[in-house]
């Protein structure tokens, strides 16, 4: 994103990207996954993505909106990588350091600090739908992306106008859009499919969970908290209600 669009927007992805690296810190890091995880895709959703990018232990991967960087922990987790981490809140980066050990910058999707053909691979969660310069991110992902290099999406799509009250500064794609936007910046689209976002295990919920509740416990009264709650709250109710719709998406970069 080119910047935070709305103060509840900061305080979701900033202030509580802190708290939450203090709760993990308390509960173990166990826990840290799982909650680094937490509007970022399931276990289930993440594992599909891996597989058709055809991870493995020796590429280069870019974490695009990386959030205090649980998907990247996962992938250095079960796929043997080592994720270099792009996020544009100092906190998220900073807890994303401290929990997973990987390489962070703190910097927006539009502007990457990286040369050309950087990457083998990158993916980038529920962030496009943060931003309204989508096509300067996809731009800037086709171009630190090796030729033939692969693009995994998580996005969040709005097939039918939505419903208020509406999350604040989100600016949702519609799935045609998104596949007009793929296309103008060079990408092919290889695969799709619908994220089933209650899909992770049973031990992933229930340590998400716990982290949230130790957030609540410690700064439930704070009005950042209130704020990234109401926001989350209006996402999830419009994912429910079948307004959104959790979207899957493997790309590939023009070959040389």
């Amino acid at each position: 994103m080119t910047e935070l669009e709305s103060e509840a927007m900061e305080a979701e992805f900033g202030t509580v990207a802190g708290w939450t690296e203090e709760a993990v810190r308390v509960l173990g890091p166990e826990f840290a996954i799982p909650a680094g995880c937490r509007g970022s895709g399931s276990e289930g959703g993440l594992r599909w993505l891996a597989d058709r990018l055809r991870i493995d232990g020796g590429m280069r991967l870019l974490d695009d909106g990386s959030g205090v960087g649980g998907p990247a922990g996962w992938l250095a987790a079960e796929r043997g990588v080592r994720p270099v981490c792009a996020e544009p809140m100092e906190e998220a980066v900073r807890a994303g350091r401290h929990l997973f050990g990987l390489p962070s910058v703190v910097a927006v999707s539009q502007q990457l600090p990286f040369a050309d053909g950087s990457f083998d691979a990158a993916w980038c969660l529920g962030v496009l739908c943060t931003t309204s310069d989508k096509a300067g991110a996809l731009a800037e992902l086709r171009r630190v992306l090796r030729p033939g290099g692969r693009l995994g999406l998580l996005v969040f799509v709005a097939d039918r106008p939505l419903p208020p009250p509406l999350p604040q500064g989100n600016d949702f794609p519609s799935e045609a859009e998104l596949r007009q936007l793929l296309s103008g910046a060079g990408f092919r689209l290889e695969a799709t499919a619908d994220a089933d976002l209650g899909d992770s295990p049973e031990e992933w919920r229930e340590r998400a969970d716990a982290v949230d509740a130790e957030v609540a416990r410690r700064h439930g009264d704070e009005p950042a908290f209130q704020q990234a709650q109401e926001q989350s709250g209006r996402v999830g109710r419009l994912l429910s209600d079948g307004a959104l719709r959790a979207w899957l998406g493997v790309a590939a970069a023009p070959g040389r």
